[in-house]
């Protein structure tokens, strides 16, 4: 791999926030935000991208997991690479091993995984300020470009106040940004609570993005008016359409073959191919269409299906 600067020319991820536009994000997301769907929303106004969350101890243990954990190009920026870990060492190990082809690290506080809890990392860090204070120094301290991002990802306390102090703590060991998935580890389905992302996007002075519940390109600004963030983070939303962020209520027609033509040239597994097409045509089809369409087994089978039901963008006079 080649060293690469951001997108943006020379803006760096902290240039973007100065810019006082809310930014759009798209979330880590295990198995799917891979360089292929990460391709895809870029071109339908997602300004920053994550990568899947990966296990770091494994990652930095075979070059077989990099290199299939990890994979992006040129045009793959601005780029947060997410990784689960226990300790500050191996965080700070994997940053320095990313850190040329990518814009910053995130550290997962925030997954509610049984497995990733038991293992010391995910959601049960946000009960370690201090180790997580550690993390964010050892990052900045071990990576040698000084606009390289080191950020959070957390979720919340029942009690607010314990969230408030690992945000402070966070910020004063030089974290860069935050972002809150307005639930607690606990909380799955309930609604977001935008009050506590307002309270921590008050306490501290870095910025803060929200996470949770963003399903439409008007749930961005209406999320915006509830807390002042400095941007918004969307998973489900964004494989339901990834469009979204442009506008679009439902996956366009264009953005289905926009993925048909970056899956194929990119050798997109067909399990992978095919499961993003039945997010992004869950709202647009109907339930005996989605049956025939979920037992197809090929790529060539999923292309004639798409150009018999809904045509070509051609016919739509693109």
């Amino acid at each position: 791999m080649i060293r690469m600067e951001t997108s943006n020319g020379n803006d760096t991820i902290m240039d973007m926030f100065e810019k006082g536009k809310v930014l759009k994000i798209c979330a880590p997301m295990v198995r799917y935000s891979k360089l292929a769907f990460r391709s895809l929303v870029r071109k339908y106004d997602c300004d920053i991208c994550f990568s899947p969350m990966i296990v770091a101890s494994d990652f930095m243990r075979s070059v077989k997991a990099r290199d299939s954990e990890f994979t992006t190009n040129e045009s793959d920026r601005p780029l947060i690479v997410q990784f689960a870990a226990p300790d500050a060492q191996t965080l700070a190990d994997a940053a320095c091993v990313v850190a040329p082809f990518s814009d910053g690290v995130d550290l997962n506080c925030g997954c509610p995984q049984r497995w990733a809890m038991s293992a010391g990392f995910g959601a049960c860090l946000i009960n370690k300020p201090e180790l997580v204070k550690d993390m964010v120094r050892h990052v900045r301290n071990q990576v040698d470009n000084p606009n390289y991002t080191a950020s959070i990802k957390i979720r919340i306390h029942k009690d607010l106040r314990q969230t408030v102090d690992l945000c402070q703590k966070a910020e004063s060991a030089g974290v860069s940004w935050i972002t809150v998935h307005g639930r607690t580890a606990e909380e799955r389905h309930q609604p977001v609570n935008y009050d506590a992302i307002k309270t921590i996007k008050d306490s501290v002075s870095i910025p803060v993005i929200a996470n949770g519940d963003i399903k439409h390109l008007r749930d961005v600004e209406s999320t915006y008016q509830l807390t002042g963030v400095d941007g918004v983070m969307a998973a489900r939303g964004l494989l339901t359409n990834p469009a979204m962020f442009s506008g679009y209520e439902d996956t366009p027609l264009e953005c289905i073959w926009d993925w048909v033509d970056i899956a194929i040239e990119q050798g997109t597994q067909f399990t992978c191919f095919h499961h993003h097409l039945i997010y992004m045509l869950e709202r647009v089809s109907s339930q005996p269409e989605r049956k025939v369409f979920n037992s197809l087994t090929s790529t060539s089978a999923v292309i004639d299906y798409l150009q018999n039901t809904y045509g070509t963008v051609h016919d739509l006079g693109a």
